[in-house]
């Protein structure tokens, strides 16, 4: 008898294209600078994303468009939290320095201020003009299209 093994990674084909967006805006901010050129309604959802058993967690802003049938969702890349310090000083009294972690959504991205996911399944989106646009906004350094195919973590993607 023959032994069939299936693997899940030969039936996965990212339905979205991936933008980066560098700048250094915070998020409710250039939330409401991509609604305003774009057109759009991204909104904050009640739940942030967590990851890594709550040391990390990313905003996240979501729009239906029902027009083109597309899902936009908005995310931070960047979770700065201040921890304390687990080193030891080796003196008698105890010290309660706080250090500031950094974590990334997608770790090899680590320059990458925010990405923009843009679900559609009929690929109804012209991503040249949306960069155009996005590129247009004065407070953003630069925006570019990421290859999800390049991608070692993009299982965090999956909202």
């Amino acid at each position: 008898m023959a032994l069939h093994k299936l693997l899940v990674d030969d039936f996965y084909d990212a339905s979205y294209s991936l933008l980066a967006i560098h700048c250094r805006l915070e998020d409710y901010r250039l939330a409401y600078l991509l609604n305003k050129h774009l057109k759009l309604n991204l909104k904050r959802q009640p739940q942030d994303l967590d990851y890594r058993y709550f040391a990390a967690t990313y905003s996240i802003y979501e729009w239906n468009d029902e027009e083109h049938f597309a899902t936009w969702h908005m995310v931070s890349n960047v979770c700065k939290k201040e921890e304390d310090s687990l080193q030891s000083s080796g003196s008698l009294f105890s010290t309660n320095e706080k250090v500031l972690k950094t974590y990334h959504l997608l770790p090899e991205l680590k320059n990458v201020d925010y990405l923009i996911k843009i679900s559609n399944d009929d690929r109804y989106f012209d991503e040249k003009e949306m960069l155009e646009k996005i590129q247009a906004i004065p407070q953003i350094i630069t925006t570019y299209t990421i290859d999800v195919d390049q991608l070692k973590s993009k299982e965090n993607l999956i909202f």
